[in-house]
């Protein structure tokens, strides 16, 4: 089950994984001089009770997927829909995280399973916490990375940080395999008040590469996320949807220590 958890959770936990040591620093009042846009990301110092994020997730193989995920931090609830390519078509999958069960819905659902939503056990960890990751990033903690390099952008700050020799797995296998050993690239954009504005991971190997970037797209707006109703809902296993996205036409290369991602432990 930890395994799942990590699965369903990299997608939109990728901004702030890695990130260890944290402090929620109150940002100076910005003047907003004429001749300089608006920060509207900008969190003043307090964490965001809701995120909209953008993600595409690009392999080797030329498959991209777009998804959108909404996150409450107060209510501990993640929405996400996305299309999971199989074969010559895309699936559209909605994906809903709600105390200890992930909803999932699909078009083809109904027709092989009864029902239009299937529900399987599924425990968040506090997204609270998280959403403190999100302020003000202290950058200097990150550790275990080779190389580092910072471009400015206006007020936006990229840090891009490299290594080589990683441990990777794969997670769209439909069986446990080794891990595998290829390079990371990792990238944190912040704003003009320090606040995480996007962020990119590039793993690669020799024959096999995955980007999965997420831009914040609007903070601390109204995100209601709702179990669908209980008539509609079939519970199943976590292997019946492992089998949908694990199909072969989805190859995700990660980190095989996701959760230690920029601290010295990384493998």
């Amino acid at each position: 089950m930890a395994s799942t958890q990590r699965k369903w959770f990299a997608l939109v936990g990728i901004i702030a994984t890695g990130l260890t040591v944290f402090g929620i620093v109150l940002a100076a009042t910005d003047s907003n001089p004429a001749d300089i846009p608006k920060d509207s990301l900008a969190l003043n110092g307090y964490p965001p009770k809701t995120a909209e994020v953008a993600v595409t997730v690009t392999t080797g193989n030329a498959i991209t997927v777009h998804a959108i995920v909404d996150v409450n931090f107060q209510t501990n609830k993640i929405e996400a829909t996305f299309e999971v390519p199989l074969l010559l078509s895309g699936v559209p999958v909605d994906l809903r995280i709600i105390g200890d069960e992930a909803y999932a819905s699909t078009p083809n659902f109904q027709a092989t399973v009864g029902r239009p939503w299937i529900s399987l056990k599924e425990k968040l960890p506090s997204l609270f916490n998280y959403s403190l990751e999100f302020v003000r990033p202290d950058i200097s903690f990150i550790s275990g990375f080779s190389r580092e390099t910072v471009t400015k952008n206006g007020y936006f700050v990229t840090h891009d940080f490299s290594r080589d020799n990683v441990a990777l797995k794969d997670l769209g296998a439909s069986t446990s395999t080794l891990p595998k050993v290829g390079s990371l690239n990792w990238s944190i954009t912040t704003g003009k008040q320090g606040e995480v504005t996007a962020s990119t991971v590039k793993v690669s190997m020799k024959h096999q590469s995955t980007m999965i970037r997420a831009t914040v797209i609007a903070y601390n707006r109204h995100v209601a996320i709702a179990r669908p109703n209980a008539d509609e809902v079939k519970a199943e296993s976590s292997t019946y949807l492992k089998g949908l996205l694990g199909s072969g036409a989805l190859s995700v290369l990660v980190p095989a220590n996701l959760s230690n991602l920029g601290t010295t432990s990384l493998s």
